[in-house]
């Protein structure tokens, strides 16, 4: 058995991809793959319908906001919130929590912006979360990253703000509750909490739809794909389909509260082992540690083979950290059961036993 803590693309449930994988051969009983169907079909417009439907469910949406499927991953989903929250001074507040929100700010100005970084955790190679943030009411809006994967710090509350708010929530979308009420654009990558690589979900208020300042590219425009229900051209099939049955399985499960509690449960349990264990150390500010992706260290890098030989040993993959914070990075999306975690922990413990 393996123990995926990859950062992405995403371990999902089990009975996910049992079902994905029946559905490649022979989908809803057609005959087809689902790699062949038509998206105009009417069972994938089902699909569709069902998956847009589950997002609302899953997180509470109110009236006056829109679901869309879209493609470009969140690395276009700069751009595309960008330009489509553009107004009257083309100024916007950017918080700078690492990677992710540095490649938004730079896809803010090539949207023709003037992106404001009102703060920043670059001093301290982004371990923490800045605090206290005054966001400017003379921008035409607000954008932050919930969490971030690379660095291992996630917002625990969201910053208050005056304008319109903007965040790239790629990385902990479901796995806590939210109330959706306070943003305006909401965007995530599927390909961490959600299903395979190829879609991105947007949750759009429908206020702010046909109101930039700026001249949108069609497929760029976020009301091209809500009038169009995410199928203006072909969308990402496998994936929305995959996201819809993951969606289901959420739900049946216990929702996105029963995930929040799953999550915190996980996240106690790894976190209390590398503060108690004299090999390891963890490399962000504890008050802002990430529930989703866990970065830490060797207190004495002269083990680190016969540690990774342990790892390796016991199944688990995925565990090397990014090159920008070295280590490890164990990533914990929702599908990861708390039993590989504790592999995990064992396997320090015994570590820790044998060289400590």
């Amino acid at each position: 058995m393996k123990h995926n803590f990859g950062a992405g693309p995403c371990i999902l449930p089990q009975e996910v991809f049992k079902e994905a994988a029946e559905a490649v051969l022979n989908f809803d009983n057609t005959g087809l793959s689902i790699l062949e169907v038509s998206h105009r079909s009417k069972e994938f417009v089902a699909v569709m319908d069902e998956a847009m439907d589950l997002v609302k469910k899953a997180l509470n949406v109110p009236q006056g906001y829109s679901v869309a499927f879209v493609q470009g991953g969140a690395s276009l989903g700069f751009l595309i919130s960008a330009m489509n929250m553009m107004r009257d001074t083309k100024k916007a507040a950017y918080i700078n929590t690492g990677t992710w929100s540095s490649k938004a700010i730079k896809e803010c100005k090539n949207a023709g912006g003037t992106p404001i970084e009102i703060a920043s955790s670059e001093d301290k190679n982004f371990n923490y979360i800045p605090k206290n943030v005054n966001v400017p009411s003379d921008c035409d809006y607000f954008h932050f990253t919930s969490n971030n994967t690379i660095f291992g710090t996630q917002f625990k509350e969201f910053p208050k703000s005056s304008i319109p708010v903007v965040c790239d929530m790629s990385s902990d979308i479901f796995s806590r509750e939210i109330n959706v009420a306070d943003f305006d654009i909401i965007y995530a990558g599927a390909q961490k909490n959600l299903g395979p690589a190829g879609a991105t979900l947007f949750i759009v208020k429908d206020e702010i739809l046909g109101k930039s300042s700026v001249s949108i590219p069609t497929y760029l425009n976020l009301k091209t794909h809500v009038e169009k229900e995410s199928m203006f051209n072909t969308p990402p099939v496998y994936s929305v389909y995959v996201a819809m049955l993951n969606l289901r399985h959420l739900l049946a499960t216990g929702g996105v509260p029963a995930m929040a509690k799953a999550n915190q449960a996980k996240a106690d349990l790894i976190y209390g082992e590398i503060d108690s264990n004299p090999m390891f150390e963890g490399t962000t500010a504890k008050e802002d540690r990430s529930n989703m992706n866990v970065t830490f260290v060797l207190t004495d890098e002269t083990h680190k083979e016969e540690f990774d030989k342990m790892w390796n040993a016991a199944g688990i993959v995925g565990l090397k950290g990014h090159r920008s914070v070295g280590g490890y990075r164990a990533s914990m999306y929702n599908a990861l059961p708390i039993s590989s975690v504790q592999v995990l922990v064992d396997v320090m413990k015994e570590f820790a036993n044998k060289y400590a």
